[in-house]
């Protein structure tokens, strides 16, 4: 059954995403259809695309959506008070595999979803990765001590735990299953921290 008709286009576009979302969630992408879309809205396909230039525009909104849930995550970690830098490096990082691994389809958005030739991510998308590449920057600062490599830096720190995450919710590679990837985010985590003169502790649970 279709659901209730929305009032006005802000309630459309958000009874669109979220029922975008819950397909997402049960099926990953493959699950996500302009027809399943609309039986769930009880509305017809083209009706969609009256909101969302296309399906790709619809998928890269509910991304956004994943990262503004991400940064939140971590900026509720960096405002919380720390023993030391290396403390607070360790807990971003673990956090950061946590909220993958909480919401692992919406997460394999981020590197599943691949745009159309020629396509590239809106200026929106843009800075919400800037703000949470900002966040890591912040917690690597006292470390790096602003170091000319600085952004370079930051970002082989970021696409490493980054990377682990990944292949964590993900059922193709091996290479770094669940219940192995808080050990090897401890591990790359440890790494970086002695390579720039840190202690590195232990990562929290």
């Amino acid at each position: 059954m279709g659901r209730r008709p929305a009032d006005n286009a802000g309630d459309l576009r958000k009874l669109i995403l979220k029922a975008s979302t819950e397909l997402i969630e049960a099926n990953g992408l493959s699950g996500l259809s302009a027809r399943e879309i609309a039986r769930r809205v009880g509305y017809s396909p083209g009706t969609i695309y009256n909101v969302f230039e296309n399906l790709d525009d619809l998928v890269l909104t509910i991304e956004g959506q994943v990262l503004d849930q991400l940064e939140q995550r971590l900026r509720a970690v960096a405002e919380a008070p720390h023993a030391a830098a290396a403390d607070h490096v360790r807990k971003l990082a673990a956090e950061y595999l946590r909220f993958a691994q909480d919401n692992p389809k919406l997460w394999n958005l981020l590197s599943g979803h691949q745009l159309p030739a020629g396509k590239t991510v809106p200026d929106w998308y843009r800075q919400k990765l800037d703000d949470i590449k900002a966040l890591i920057e912040e917690a690597l600062l006292p470390i790096l001590q602003k170091k000319p490599d600085l952004p370079n830096q930051v970002s082989a720190f970021w696409a490493g735990i980054h990377g682990i995450s990944a292949l964590a919710t993900s059922d193709k590679l091996p290479i770094a299953p669940a219940d192995s990837a808080p050990e090897q985010v401890e591990d790359l985590v440890s790494s970086f921290l002695r390579g720039h003169g840190s202690t590195p502790g232990q990562l929290a649970n």
